[in-house]
């Protein structure tokens, strides 16, 4: 019987994956899979599998999101059990209501298993958890993609004055706008940022500073996609509770 299984892959850590999303790997006959997907999850699928690689880079998309959506419906409809391999959680700036909605206008049955999202993910491998009891009893992911030209003065004050931690991802290129934003709508210059480049994976880095310094610190330590932006006073706890990569 055919159907489509949107799956969470985590934030890169193979061994992050949820025990159901490994359950769907293995049952696949088609998956489709992004490129921030650790592809080394495709080991655990059956020799035969047939596998469409649909990764999305700032300026070359592999497959258009239509495109996506058609081999979805497409694979199915040719009696398969198919994958949706997405990187961290599906719903999470995965697009994952959009495809589940193309595939039910089109009769196929799915299933949608979530997955650790990387905003939560690397700034705990960094040290940084996003609440804590006497710095954080709020957090905010939001998309750092268009945010510089498309998001209100209304909701920078909102994001300013009413989250204690602010997760930003694909936001490297609109950084220095990111920052700028912020100092503008009320954040201090001395408010602590962090930088985390391959969050929970060997290659990861974190780097920090503050509103004020930390588009010059990401200049000079060349941080690249894929990162994330964590914004807020847990980031002084990073250096107390760091661990990925040091001496246990």
């Amino acid at each position: 019987m055919s159907i489509v299984y949107f799956v969470g892959a985590g934030p890169g850590d193979p061994k992050l994956i949820t025990v159901r999303g490994l359950e769907c790997i293995q049952e696949a006959d088609c998956i489709v899979y992004d490129r921030l997907a650790n592809p080394t999850l495709l080991n655990h699928a059956k020799e035969d599998v047939e596998t469409v690689f649909c990764g999305k880079l700032p300026h070359h998309h592999t497959l258009t999101q239509d495109e996506i959506n058609e081999v979805l419906v497409q694979k199915a409809n040719e009696g398969k059990v198919v994958v949706r391999l997405k990187g961290g959680d599906p719903a999470v700036f995965g697009r994952v209501g959009e495809e589940a909605a193309y595939c039910r206008t089109h009769g196929i049955e799915y299933e949608m298993i979530p997955g650790i999202t990387a905003g939560i993910a690397a700034p705990l491998y960094a040290g940084i958890p996003v609440t804590h009891r006497d710095h954080s009893t709020s957090f905010a992911c939001i998309t750092g993609h268009a945010l510089a030209t498309e998001m209100s003065d209304e909701r920078w004050r909102g994001l300013v004055t009413s989250i204690d931690t602010i997760v930003f991802y694909m936001g490297i290129k609109n950084l220095p706008v990111i920052a700028e934003k912020l100092i503008e709508h009320g954040k201090e210059k001395e408010t602590l940022a962090a930088l985390i480049e391959w969050g929970t994976m060997p290659e990861q880095r974190v780097v920090t500073g503050t509103l004020a310094t930390i588009v010059e610190v990401s200049a000079e330590q060349k941080i690249k996609n894929p990162s994330i932006i964590i914004v807020g006073d847990v980031v002084s706890l990073q250096e107390e509770l760091t661990w990925w990569g040091t001496e246990r």
